[in-house]
């Protein structure tokens, strides 16, 4: 009896020095409110996303819930308007997997809102298959989806004086790598099928949202328009609910131990929208709420230069 609450104990202590070290993550400390400002969430009706939308609203701005699921959305608005008080708050039809959807969208955006302070490409999924167009879902959505939206953006962006772009990225970017010759012959950045294999696709898409970050901040030099990708932390949220029961078994026990709640993952996503002053770090990538250095990998010009021109040629840009 004795042993087994000693060992209890000790698994008990170490979670909680595992978890104040490693997981727990700090919180925004801007005390920034954002009356008359305009912000676009993408993948906003759960998770990290959502979270993002409720803390923006209760700071005044008007928000735009970006999202593929209308019934999941319109639930989501509903959330976020009783506990913010803030009636701003409204959903628009975006499918990222589909290039068509992203254009509809900022068609109709540009034509009914005037202004737009915020882009948050939050959205992200971990899941195989193809996009409308024929990509691989992960890439397409993750990477290309959110680069033309962006772009499709940008002079809105550029027009309403100090606007930020914030690209939700993961750590998991460290294992990534971009092959562009399998890009051009498979519209993916490698094999998908097993759960290993989708996890190294999300690694890979996430490595395209740190360097597409790296380059646009490049383009965006002499403008108020600034740009950063983030890590959010370990978070419990819905990315993986379109995988398989296998991997289902795998993932849902361990974020019950490992992770943090949407609120305490939406933390950086905001450090990067509100915080004061880090106009300077402009393309650069955050993690915990402060700045992280990159790997080189990360922040390659010539790969992220031709990242850029893949992705317009792709999304049809160019």
């Amino acid at each position: 009896m004795y042993t087994t609450l000693l060992i209890t104990g000790i698994v008990a202590g170490i979670y909680i020095i595992v978890y104040n070290v490693f997981i727990k993550r700090q919180r925004c400390k801007s005390s920034t409110t954002l009356h008359g400002k305009t912000a676009i969430v993408t993948g906003a009706n759960t998770g990290i996303g959502k979270a993002t939308a409720l803390e923006l609203a209760k700071r005044g701005a008007r928000v735009i819930l970006a999202c593929r699921s209308q019934e999941r959305a319109e639930a989501a608005v509903r959330d976020i308007k009783r506990e913010s008080g803030n009636a701003e708050v409204v959903y628009m039809q975006l499918d990222l997997a589909s290039l068509q959807s992203v254009r509809s969208f900022a068609e109709t955006f540009l034509k009914t809102e005037p202004r737009l302070d915020l882009l948050i490409n939050n959205a992200g999924l971990l899941v195989e298959g193809k996009t409308e167009d024929g990509f691989g879902m992960i890439f397409g959505v993750n990477h290309l989806g959110h680069f033309l939206l962006t772009l499709l953006l940008l002079e809105r962006l550029k027009e309403c004086g100090s606007s930020r772009v914030i690209n939700v990225s993961s750590k998991g970017y460290t294992f990534g790598t971009v092959d562009f010759n399998y890009l051009s012959t498979h519209k993916e950045l490698g094999v998908g099928g097993s759960g290993y294999r989708l996890f190294k696709l999300y690694c890979h898409s996430k490595l395209c949202n740190v360097l597409f970050t790296h380059e646009l901040a490049k383009r965006l030099q002499g403008t108020s328009v600034t740009c950063y990708s983030l890590h959010p932390g370990p978070v419990k949220t819905e990315i993986a609910r379109h995988t398989s029961i296998c991997w289902k078994i795998f993932l849902i026990p361990t974020s019950w131990l490992f992770t943090v709640d949407p609120d305490s993952g939406a933390q950086t996503t905001l450090h990067c929208a509100l915080q004061e002053g880090i106009e300077p770090l402009s393309g650069r990538y955050f993690s915990d709420c402060v700045e992280e250095e990159v790997l080189p990998k990360a922040k390659d010009d010539a790969v992220a230069r031709k990242l850029w021109e893949v992705s317009e040629r792709l999304s049809g840009l160019s």
